[in-house]
């Protein structure tokens, strides 16, 4: 055996990683796979349907049952409750269990509450106490009963108050951190009979579109883009209201909270973005430079990271 049973654990599984440590009052049934240098801690039990992927950490007090996939580096809190039965009733069994994925190197804190057949993604934090109800994007943070994502990870934060500052003396191009992607102001011209801002398209937008879409009517804790294009480049005004855009192109992510009609955002292919914090007038006004084509987007991060190599 190459990895550590305290003497008053239970292992029946056959399939546990080399260095994994499982520690007192655990109970590993025998169907249950596990990878490498985990730490299974003190009353900790995980039933047969389940695999455990390597480096993970699981804290005391938590129930694995069947239908959950943990994948590697994750870090599961003390006393996390995970389900698997949306309709659960004594002594009646579904068929099959709902399945739940942790993708790699997320974290879920100390007693929250994670519901059946939902995908935390990659990277992404759970707050403490929180009752996760719908997926979870990669790298977002989410908080709260129900969770609502309440920022992203390692996210440079934006404003026209802090980093990307315009003034009378500023250029009205900035450029950002995230591989071609540049943040506008345009003019806006104020009268007594109202104001008004405009752009010029292949000058102050870098493209001439082919189509616009509007985005509104959002309850604030949803989210919107959540892809990446292929051969689409689009730029975005909240033409009412504010909404949050986070853009990465998977060495750098910021985020930028556009929040004045005279403000834009010009998203290249391939760049990863993701709409949220919508206040409740939100408009998000969207300019895209090819016609709809559903073949154009790459909807899963994981694919899309593997695409930019």
């Amino acid at each position: 055996m190459d990895f550590y049973l305290h003497p008053q654990g239970i292992c029946e599984s056959k399939n546990v990683g080399k260095g994994t440590r499982i520690y007192a009052f655990a109970h590993v049934l025998s169907g249950a796979r596990i990878g490498k240098d985990c730490n299974i801690c003190d009353h900790v039990f995980i039933e047969n349907d389940v695999v455990v992927g390597d480096y993970v950490t699981i804290k005391c007090g938590v129930q694995l049952w069947d239908g959950i996939t943990i994948e590697d580096q994750v870090f599961i809190g003390p006393n996390v409750t995970f389900t698997n039965d949306q309709f659960p009733r004594s002594k009646r069994y579904p068929n099959k269990f709902m399945q739940t994925l942790v993708c790699q190197n997320a974290s879920i804190g100390a007693n929250a509450t994670i519901l059946p057949g939902i995908t935390i993604g990659q990277n992404s934090m759970i707050g403490a106490g929180s009752v996760v109800t719908r997926s979870v994007p990669p790298n977002a943070i989410v908080y709260g009963n129900p969770a609502r994502i309440i920022n992203y990870v390692e996210s440079k934060k934006n404003t026209p108050e802090t980093s990307y500052f315009f003034d009378d003396k500023s250029e009205p191009l900035q450029k950002t951190s995230v591989r071609g992607v540049t943040y506008h102001k345009f003019p806006l011209i104020n009268d007594l009979r109202g104001d008004l801002s405009v752009g010029i398209f292949g000058r102050d937008i870098p493209f001439v579109p082919k189509r616009y879409f509007l985005v509104f009517n959002v309850l604030s804790e949803r989210i919107r883009g959540e892809h990446a294009h292929k051969k689409c480049h689009q730029f975005m005004i909240c033409v009412k209201g504010a909404v949050s855009i986070v853009v990465e192109d998977g060495f750098h992510r910021e985020e930028f909270r556009l929040n004045q009609p005279n403000l834009g955002l010009y998203v290249p292919p391939m760049i990863w973005a993701v709409q949220y914090k919508h206040s409740q007038d939100a408009v998000l006004l969207v300019y895209a430079s090819e016609d709809y084509d559903p073949e154009d987007y790459i909807r899963e991060y994981d694919l899309w990271r593997d695409s930019i190599g």
